[in-house]
């Protein structure tokens, strides 16, 4: 039998802090009971059975304090005497263990950001209060409705008092309007500082927030799309912002062609291809994505990929980068694999992350690996095996089966070719309400990238 009682652990309430978040109105004592133990006995009687339904259970409270005369404290969580089962007060009695009273004293240190938050907005906007943001290295990023607004700037304090490591807090301006996909961000607490380090798949990444696209809540995504690829794979990642595809894989031995259209990304795209020691698997470019499409086939043909390395474990992966740093720093050119291995000229997987309007870009794959396009070369052998296409986009359907549907039928209208049975469907996340996003994965029909 558990106490009847509940101790009142929330914050105060002091609603409609507009303007200025007062700290020191975030104050509360508790009173409990406490038994008295010597020192020695506090572990033995924090775990007795008898206690155990009654021992004090709050968040980041120890449940044992220091008395005054150096005694400790175990704590309770009842007010009362008679709130304690029976079984609780006997072995007190046997173990004659005296009862006191203890003030717990909480500060706006002990809460959590949803607690304070909850605390300070109007009753009637707590229930769907803004409850979590994407970290973007030390930026907290937040969408918030408008009924939230003239609250943003004291919800932006909260979080970055609450929040580890968060140095700065935006709020996002309007929807994506630019071809660079980069919204307008206001900045509601901290510092300007919008110059972000980054780390995801084992990778770090170094960019201007307010001048690239950058989507956290896409990590899982991203490690999904290369957890498909293989080491010996040619990746043409078409709209690659700052590499988040594009990094890994060259990380994991593939030969990567990273273009992006925005001269920013560009920029850090290049930055962060040094920075995690991919120079020679990963090329940037900045052109439109459909000229880069056009072009890609020559571009691998012309200047081939190095071979692919062997298989290798993490120590091995680890020697191999220090020595790479090594003959760098003495001056000599990096090693790559064996040069009796073959070097790779064949685009073996497209990645497309641009689901507003890649589909739109699939038109440029027509006639792709046609003499004509190709300066006159016979490529069907070479392409005996179609490269994988990985597009993004969005869909208003719900239902998964519509969802696809409509997916196909767009894609298949851009190609002017049916898909073949190689197609599978992924939802990546809701959007918004009536917004899916979808990544399609299909293996790029023949008769499409052959067409005269």
């Amino acid at each position: 039998m558990k106490p009847s009682n509940t101790l009142d652990a929330l914050p105060p309430i002091n609603r409609g802090m507009v303007e200025r978040l007062d700290k020191d109105a975030f104050r509360k004592t508790i009173e409990v009971l406490a038994a008295k133990v010597a020192p020695q006995r506090t572990g033995s009687i924090l775990r007795a059975a008898p206690l155990q339904s009654c021992i004090l259970d709050l968040p980041r409270v120890p449940s044992a304090a220091r008395a005054p005369d150096g005694d400790r404290l175990v704590l309770l969580r009842v007010q009362q005497e008679d709130d304690l089962p029976r079984q609780a007060k006997d072995f007190l009695d046997e173990e004659k263990l005296s009862l006191v009273v203890h003030k717990l004293e909480l500060t706006y240190d002990y809460w959590t950001a949803n607690d304070i938050i909850s605390s300070v907005l109007p009753e009637e906007l707590v229930e769907e209060a803004p409850s979590g943001f994407a970290a973007v290295g030390h930026i907290a990023h937040l969408n918030l409705r408008d009924q939230y607004l003239p609250y943003k700037h004291t919800i932006g304090q909260i979080i970055l008092d609450k929040v580890r490591g968060i140095k700065t807090v935006v709020n996002k301006l309007d929807v994506i309007q630019n071809k660079f996909r980069v919204f307008d961000m206001e900045l509601i607490a901290g510092e300007p500082d919008y110059i972000v380090e980054h780390h995801e798949t084992e990778c770090t990444f170094l960019f201007d927030f307010t001048k690239v696209y950058w989507n956290s809540r896409l990590h899982s995504e991203h490690g999904r799309i290369i957890e498909l690829f293989k080491p010996e794979d040619i990746i043409a990642d078409v709209f690659a912002g700052v590499g988040p595809f594009a990094i890994p894989a060259g990380r994991k031995g593939c030969g990567v062609f990273a273009n992006d259209l925005n001269p920013e990304s560009f920029k850090y795209l290049k930055l962060n291809v040094t920075k995690n020691n991919v120079d020679e698997l990963v090329r940037p470019s900045c052109e439109d994505g459909k000229d880069f499409i056009r072009a890609i086939i020559t571009r691998a043909l012309d200047c081939p990929m190095p071979p692919a390395a062997p298989p290798m474990s993490k120590t091995q992966k680890r020697k191999a980068l220090q020595q790479t740093k090594h003959s760098q720093s003495c001056g000599q050119s990096r090693g790559s694999s064996s040069p009796s291995a073959p070097t790779r000229t064949r685009v073996t997987q497209f990645v497309m992350n641009l689901p507003d309007t890649a589909i739109l870009f699939l038109g440029a794959f027509r006639g792709l690996l046609s003499p004509v396009n190709v300066g006159g070369r016979d490529l069907s052998g070479l392409y005996a095996e179609m490269p994988m296409v990985h597009c993004y986009c969005f869909t208003r359907e719900l239902e998964p089966e519509k969802a696809a549907a409509d997916i196909r039928q767009r894609v298949e209208h851009e190609l002017g070719h049916s898909l073949g049975d190689e197609v599978s469907y992924y939802h990546v996340r809701s959007v918004a309400p009536s917004k899916e996003m979808y990544c399609i994965s299909f293996r790029l029909p023949r008769e499409v990238a052959f067409e005269a």
